[in-house]
C-alpha cells in the first residue's frame, strides 16, 4: 500500500509540476505529440493500403488461396468440352468446394447512342464476382437465378455505363449486343473501375453465353477454371484435383493446376511503406526528444534549491530521481495521447482513407488497437529517456550547495 501511494503522489506531483511549467514545455511536447501522431497514423495507413493492394490483386487473381486450372482434353470437339466440364463439377461436388468459376475472355460489339463499338467481354459464373472482389456501384451482381433469364443479363463497367447515357437500372435498360447475333441484354449492374480505365467492358454468364454463340465459338477459346479453397489445403487440394482431372480426362488429356492468387508470390506488399514512415517518425520523435531534454535540463536548473530543501527535509535519492524522471514520462504520456488522438481523426476521415486506398477498398480496416498502443509505449519510452539525464542532475546535487543556490 505505501509503494502504491508512492507512486500516485509522485504522478500527482509530476502533473502539478508539468502544470507550472506549462509554458516551457509546451513547444518540445508538440514535437512528441507531431511524431506520435505519425508514428500511429503510419502504422494504421500501411494498414489501409496493405488492404487495399491486396484487395485489387485479388480482384485480378482471386482471393487467398485461388487454384487456377488450364486443360485440354484429348478430344476438342464439343463432347469432349462437355467432359471436362462434368469432370470440373464433379470435382467440385466432391471436395465442397462452393466458389468456383469458369473464365473465359471474348471480345464484342455493342450498339451505342453514337454508333457500333466494339467492347471487352469477360463470361464467367456466378461466384466470381465473390472470388474476384468485384465492387458494384449501381444495380447489383448476377444473381444465381440470372442464368435463367430470357434476354441475358449483363454487368457492364462504369466507362461502358457513361457511354450508354447512365441509364437508370431499375428501368432494366436494354443493349443491343450486335456481335452475339443483335441479342438484347438486360444491364443489371454496373462494376467499379479505376479512372484510368476507360474501354468499356461487361460481364455475361456462361450459361447465357453458351445459349447464344455457336458451339464451335466455346470450343475455340479453352476456358480456364478458378476455385476458391482454404489456404491451408491449398497444396493438398492442388496435387488431388491434378491428379483426379487428369485421370478423368484421360492420359492423352492435359491438366496444369497452379495457385495464382496473390499468397503465391507476395508477402508484405507495404514493406518499404512501413520502413519508410516509421524512419521519418522516428527523426520527429528524435527531434522532440532532444528539444524535450533541454527544457526538463533548464528546469532542474532552477529547482535546485527547491530539491535541496526536500533532500533536507529528508526526501531520498530515489524519490527525488523518480519525481523528476516522472515529470518527463507524464508530460510525453499526455503528448502521446493527443498525438494518438490526432492520428485516429485524420485517418478516419473519408478524404485520407479515399486517398490511400484510392477508393478501391471493400473491407475498410478500423484503426488497429496496436497502432494506438505502439503510439503511446513510444511517447512513454521518449519519455523516460528524455527524464532520465534531468533526473541524474537533480540527485548528485549536493544538498548543502542547493540550499546556498
Amino acid at each position: 500500500m505505501g509503494v502504491l501511494a508512492t507512486f500516485v503522489g509522485s504522478l500527482a506531483e509530476a502533473w502539478q509540476e508539468v502544470r507550472i511549467h506549462k509554458g516551457r514545455v509546451l513547444l518540445s511536447l508538440v514535437g512528441v505529440a507531431v511524431a506520435v501522431c505519425a508514428l500511429s497514423g503510419s502504422v494504421a495507413m500501411s494498414d489501409i493500403a496493405q488492404q487495399g493492394t491486396i484487395e485489387q490483386a485479388e480482384r485480378s487473381s482471386g482471393r487467398a488461396a485461388t487454384l487456377t486450372m488450364g486443360m485440354s482434353p484429348a478430344d476438342t470437339s464439343t463432347a469432349g468440352w462437355q467432359q471436362a466440364d462434368q469432370a470440373w463439377f464433379d470435382v467440385l461436388d466432391r471436395y465442397q468446394i462452393a466458389y468456383a468459376t469458369r473464365v473465359r475472355w471474348d471480345q464484342t460489339s455493342v450498339q451505342f447512342p453514337e454508333g457500333i463499338q466494339d467492347v471487352s467481354l469477360q463470361v464467367v459464373d456466378q461466384p466470381y464476382g465473390e472470388m474476384h472482389r468485384t465492387l458494384i456501384d449501381h444495380g447489383s451482381w448476377f444473381g444465381v437465378d440470372d442464368s435463367d433469364r430470357l434476354a441475358p443479363a449483363v454487368v457492364v463497367n462504369t466507362a461502358m455505363w457513361h457511354s450508354l447515357g447512365s441509364p437508370d437500372l431499375a428501368t432494366h435498360p436494354q443493349v443491343t449486343v450486335a456481335g452475339l447475333g443483335g441479342i438484347e441484354a438486360v444491364v443489371i449492374g454496373v462494376y467499379r473501375t479505376s479512372t484510368w480505365d476507360t474501354w468499356p467492358s461487361m460481364y455475361m454468364l456462361t450459361a447465357n453465353f453458351a445459349s447464344i454463340v455457336d458451339p464451335t465459338r466455346l470450343i475455340s477459346s479453352a476456358p480456364q477454371y478458378e476455385m476458391w479453397v482454404p489456404e491451408p489445403l491449398v497444396r493438398e487440394l492442388s496435387v488431388r484435383i491434378q491428379a483426379e482431372m487428369t485421370a478423368g480426362l484421360g492420359n492423352s488429356g492435359f491438366v496444369s493446376v497452379d495457385r495464382t492468387d496473390w499468397g503465391a508470390y507476395m508477402d508484405d506488399p507495404t514493406a518499404i511503406l512501413r520502413i519508410v514512415t516509421l524512419v521519418i517518425g522516428g527523426i520527429i520523435l528524435l527531434l522532440g526528444a532532444l528539444g524535450l531534454v533541454n527544457i526538463a535540463l533548464v528546469t532542474v536548473r532552477q529547482r535546485i534549491r527547491e530539491i535541496g530543501i526536500r533532500r533536507s527535509f529528508g526526501a531520498t535519492s530515489n524519490r527525488v530521481f523518480f519525481a523528476v524522471m516522472m515529470e518527463s514520462v507524464v508530460a510525453t504520456v499526455v503528448a502521446g495521447v493527443v498525438g494518438v488522438i490526432l492520428a485516429v481523426l485524420i485517418v478516419n476521415s473519408p478524404m485520407v482513407s479515399d486517398l490511400v486506398s484510392g477508393g478501391l477498398v471493400s473491407d475498410m480496416p478500423p484503426f488497429p488497437a496496436s497502432a494506438a498502443v505502439f503510439g503511446l509505449i513510444v511517447a512513454t519510452v521518449v519519455g523516460a529517456l528524455a527524464g532520465l539525464i534531468p533526473a541524474v542532475i537533480a540527485v548528485r546535487v549536493k544538498v548543502i550547495d542547493a540550499i546556498r543556490y
